[in-house]
C-alpha cells in the first residue's frame, strides 16, 4: 500500500511540473490570440506585398506566430477613406462569409490613412467592429497636404499634370500588388488631408477623437448598441534607422511643421484618437509598421514588439 501511495504521489508531483512547465509554453504560443480576427489596414501607397516587400514588414507572421488570426486589407493606393472603407467592409463580410460563423468582428488596426478608413467603417457599419486602434493617423490633417495642394491645385495645369502622374503610380501599386484593382483618385485623398477637408471628414465622421486639443479620446464608444474599444500610437522622430532611405524624406517634409513634434508626416496632436498609448515613438512615419525592411531604431522598443502587446491588449480585453 505505501509503495502504492508513494507512486502516486510522485505520477502526481510530475504532472503538476508538467503542467507548471506547459502554462509558460502556452501562454508564448497564445500572447496575441484575440477573440476577434485582426485586420491590418495600410494608408497612402497602400498594398499587401509587392516582390520581397511587405506594407505590414513582418507584422503578421510575429503576430501569427504567437496565436493571432491576421488579414491584410486589400484596397486602393490612392483613395477617399469612404471609398477605400467600403472595399474594406466587402472584404470583411467575405471574411466572415467564409468562416462558417467563426468570425463575426474584427479588430481594425490601420496606419496612417488606414485609420481614417477605419473610423469610416466604425462609424457605417460598427456591427462588423470590436476595436479600431489608429497608428500615425493625422486626424486632423498634415501640412505636407497643403503645401501640395497649394503648389498644385486640383485643376491647374501643375495640378493636371501631378493628377495624371501620381494616378498612373498608383493604378502602377495597385497592378504590382495584390490590391483591388480600382482607379486610383490622388486629390481624393489629399482632400482629406488638408486643413479644410481634414475638419469636413472630422464632422462627418467625430466618433473617438479628442474634444480638446491636443488630448484623448473616449476609451470605448457605443455605435448602434455596439461597444467599441478605441487605441492609438505614434511616433516623433525622422532619423531613426541610420541606413533607412526614409530617413532623410521624413526629415525634410517634418520642416512643413515649424519646429512641431512629428513623423514627417504626422504631427503628435494630430495622431490622438481613442486611448492615447504613446504619442512619441522615436519612429518616423513608417517606422511605426516595421518599414523600410525592418531598419528602425536600436533604440526604441521594435514595432513588431508594439503591436504584439497591443494585441495583448486586446486579448486581455476580451476582443
Amino acid at each position: 500500500m505505501k509503495k502504492t501511495l508513494s507512486s502516486l504521489a510522485v505520477a502526481a508531483t510530475l504532472s503538476m511540473a508538467s503542467q507548471a512547465q506547459a502554462g509558460p509554453i502556452l501562454d508564448y504560443f497564445t500572447y496575441t490570440k484575440t477573440e476577434n480576427p485582426i485586420i491590418l489596414v495600410p494608408g497612402i501607397f497602400a498594398f499587401d506585398s509587392i516582390s520581397v516587400v511587405d506594407y505590414w514588414y513582418q507584422i503578421p507572421s510575429s503576430l501569427e506566430s504567437r496565436g493571432a488570426e491576421v488579414h491584410v486589407a486589400k484596397i486602393n493606393a490612392f483613395d477617399s477613406s469612404a471609398m477605400r472603407g467600403e472595399t474594406l467592409i466587402a472584404q470583411m463580410e467575405e471574411i466572415i462569409a467564409s468562416s462558417g460563423g467563426d468570425v463575426t468582428k474584427f479588430n481594425i488596426m490601420g496606419h496612417s490613412q488606414g485609420g481614417m478608413t477605419a473610423r469610416y467603417v466604425m462609424s457605417v457599419r460598427p456591427d462588423l467592429v470590436a476595436s479600431v486602434t489608429t497608428m500615425s493617423t493625422p486626424h486632423t490633417g498634415s501640412p505636407i497636404a497643403d503645401l501640395v495642394t497649394d503648389v498644385a491645385p486640383p485643376g491647374s495645369v501643375q495640378g493636371v499634370l501631378f493628377e495624371v502622374f501620381a494616378n498612373a503610380v498608383g493604378n502602377l501599386v495597385n497592378l504590382m500588388s495584390d490590391n483591388k484593382k480600382d482607379e486610383s483618385d490622388i486629390y481624393a485623398m489629399l482632400g482629406e488631408f488638408n486643413e479644410a477637408g481634414a475638419a469636413e471628414f472630422n464632422a462627418s465622421f467625430p466618433i473617438g477623437l479628442p474634444t480638446s486639443d491636443c488630448g484623448t479620446g473616449p476609451a470605448e464608444v457605443t455605435v448602434d448598441g455596439n461597444p467599441i474599444k478605441l487605441y492609438s500610437w505614434g511616433g516623433a522622430g525622422h532619423l531613426t534607422g541610420g541606413l533607412d532611405i526614409s530617413d532623410p524624406l521624413f526629415a525634410i517634409t517634418g520642416l512643413a511643421f515649424e519646429g512641431a513634434p512629428n513623423d514627417g508626416i504626422t504631427g503628435v496632436c494630430a495622431n490622438h484618437f481613442g486611448t492615447v498609448l504613446r504619442d512619441d515613438y522615436f519612429m518616423n512615419h513608417i517606422d511605426i509598421n516595421n518599414q523600410v525592411l525592418g531598419l528602425v531604431s536600436l533604440f526604441e522598443t521594435n514595432p513588431k514588439t508594439v503591436f504584439k502587446n497591443h494585441a495583448n491588449r486586446l486579448k486581455n480585453a476580451g476582443l
